[in-house]
């Protein structure tokens, strides 16, 4: 069979008959957590128990979906996503130090947020720059072969708005 031989709205037309209602509000789930994680930053409570009523699903089942994935968050976050990579190599090469100090520096531990929201510190389990490490992320930027004068340099330039 050549792809022009199917017709879609067709198979498109069969799939909407076997697909209940229910699976299609299932299937914008993922998307509307989406939607208002990049609208708010985080998954606040209310916008979940609005998106419980106007999707007809139970609120323990958002929750359910939304905690089994890493991406979504249900406090606010810094500005600054600061990432300390705990791979194998980063961690034998000093990533609890940099972690340690990060922490002490900001007072946050680990998954937590500054109060003014400035900087939140997590750790990932490899940034897949092991030849670099140990390594931390600022948001998008990558620092490798981290030593206590980088470090130094990471921390201020985190600090700067």
């Amino acid at each position: 069979m050549k792809l022009e031989d199917l017709n879609f709205d067709e198979k498109m037309s069969e799939l909407g008959a076997i697909i209940g209602e229910e699976e299609r509000k299932r299937g914008v789930l993922i998307p509307a957590l989406h939607q208002i994680q990049n609208k708010t930053g985080y998954l606040p409570p209310e916008e979940l128990q609005e998106l419980s009523l106007s999707l007809g699903i139970p609120l323990v089942e958002i929750y359910s979906v939304a905690s089994f994935y890493k991406l979504f968050h249900f406090k606010p976050r810094g500005r600054k996503i600061v990432k300390v990579c705990f791979g194998t190599a980063c961690y034998v090469r000093g990533a609890r130090v940099v972690l340690d100090s990060l922490s002490e520096e900001f007072s946050v531990k680990d998954g937590e947020t500054t109060k003014d929201l400035a900087m939140t510190l997590e750790t990932v389990g490899c940034v897949g720059c092991c030849g670099l490490a140990p390594v931390v992320t600022c948001n998008e930027e990558v620092v490798g072969e981290i030593d206590g004068r980088k470090l130094d340099e990471f921390i201020d330039s985190v600090k700067k708005e």
